[in-house]
């Protein structure tokens, strides 16, 4: 059988699922924060670049779910259900969230990074899914690509080369 596997490509402030042989990526991780959502028995995995904490930070009218850690993370839990997950089995790996500038007051609004993890792991940890693994913080960005098969997530960060968690 010679599957030819695709790679499903999220952009910023976007989410998608894969099952195998397909992987999923995003890349431009800066202070975004990459969240991956699978489920290993039923080989499903999700993906959103979250762009910033909190949906009330939105100006007004329709909001874009996959921008906000408050609302992304739960949107791509209830996706994944429909599509087979099972919500018990669910595990997580995140990575990104860097601090890209620094500036010279230490205003709490310009630390989006920190505040987009901080913001993602409150909503996993209410959703009761395990973090697994996590490559966050810094002050280099990332790509990451997710394989639903193997539960490995390929990290190439800038000027800092591969891992693997």
């Amino acid at each position: 059988m010679n599957d030819c596997v695709e790679v499903v490509k999220v952009g910023i402030a976007d989410m998608n699922i894969v099952k195998p042989p397909n992987h999923i990526r995003t890349s431009g991780l800066g202070s975004c924060v990459g969240v991956v959502i699978y489920d290993q028995v039923k080989e499903i995995a999700g993906l959103v670049h979250v762009m910033l904490p909190d949906s009330s930070l939105a100006k007004t009218g329709s909001i874009n779910i996959a921008k906000y850690a408050d609302t992304a993370v739960k949107e791509l839990v209830n996706i994944l259900v429909r599509h087979g997950a099972r919500l018990s089995s669910l595990k997580a790996k995140i990575a990104g969230g860097a601090q890209m500038f620094q500036f010279s007051n230490s205003s709490d609004m310009m630390r989006i990074g920190p505040r987009n993890v901080e913001a993602v792991k409150k909503e996993l940890a209410a959703l009761r899914i395990t973090i697994v693994a996590e490559d966050v913080g810094g002050n280099s960005g990332r790509t990451i690509e997710f394989d639903p098969q193997t539960c490995i997530l390929n990290i190439r960060t800038v000027n800092k080369g591969v891992q693997e968690l």
